[in-house]
């Protein structure tokens, strides 16, 4: 086989037989002798030198293909440790600091930023009491400084804020709504009373009240019963406070009709100190 000026020469390729021809446009071809004109497809000169060249390097990548390991390793993940054979070299291991460190990062963030669910549904719908009613209630137990007011069911805070910032005492507001907590947070930090009042995602019915002087209610009629158990271990002289809903079986000691300037609807006010007495008659109303 030879390569003339003219071209690829036939005398050493029998008729049939395949034969290699270079197409500047395809590549290298392998075509019958006896059906090619070689002439026609070469547009330039070409040396022995090239051609075996060309095949000498096709044949060292070939092999060099052939012999290549593959790059990975079954791991039998039950034996505990990773070989190092499975690891590839130009990859770098990832540390705990860069896999572990922003999972619990990220896990801190989303837990601050959704707010705690609820251990059960409120058992009313949050209504606000009226600014006027709020401070005629407080009026009503006569709060000082001495006193801890605890607000069952504190809504917006606004009853544990005025308390705190009218007579100076330390109150507590429970919800177990936590939009409701969220909103009484708020409302201490903008009145500036988070010194005095605390705010706690609690159920109310199972509170320890030992420790109140004034509690006040905005409940209806069966949970201010559902209370009783834990209103009769207040200590003696602690006062309750309710807004419109009485205590079925405890009458109350006094009661107050206020017409709200916010609403302009008529409220009403009960009042009970402890020891609470189931069955007493109800005392004339106060104005």
């Amino acid at each position: 086989m030879f390569i003339s000026r003219t071209g690829w020469s036939q005398k050493n390729f029998p008729s049939g037989c395949l034969m290699p021809v270079w197409n500047y446009r395809t590549g290298f071809e392998s075509r019958l002798s006896v059906k090619y004109d070689f002439r026609n497809d070469f547009d330039q000169e070409m040396s022995m030198n090239k051609v075996i060249g060309f095949i000498l390097v096709c044949a060292i990548l070939f092999s060099g293909c052939a012999e290549k390991k593959p790059s990975f390793t079954l791991v039998d993940r039950t034996a505990g440790e990773t070989p190092a054979s499975a690891q590839a070299p130009d990859v770098a291991e990832p540390t705990s600091a860069t896999t572990v460190a922003p999972a619990e990062s990220t896990t801190a963030e989303q837990t601050s930023a959704s707010p705690v669910q609820p251990k059960h549904e409120p058992d009313v719908i949050f209504v606000p009491t009226p600014q006027d009613v709020v401070d005629k209630m407080l009026e009503l137990a006569q709060v000082t400084k001495d006193d801890v007011v605890y607000d069952l069911g504190c809504g917006d805070g606004r009853i544990v804020v005025t308390a705190a910032k009218r007579y100076g005492c330390k109150a507590i507001g429970f919800d177990v709504d936590p939009q409701r907590i969220k909103e009484s947070k708020e409302n201490v930090e903008k009145n500036g009373v988070g010194d005095l009042v605390r705010i706690e995602q609690e159920d109310v019915f199972t509170l320890d009240l030992s420790k109140a002087s004034v509690v006040t209610l905005y409940l209806l009629p069966r949970l201010n019963v559902k209370l009783i158990p834990q209103l009769e271990k207040l200590k003696p002289g602690s006062r309750i406070v309710s807004h419109d809903f009485r205590m079925k079986g405890v009458a109350p000691e006094k009661t107050v009709t206020l017409t709200s300037e916010e609403d302009q609807a008529e409220h009403k006010i009960f009042l009970w100190t402890a020891p609470i007495q189931k069955g007493k008659k109800e005392d004339s109303p106060a104005q």
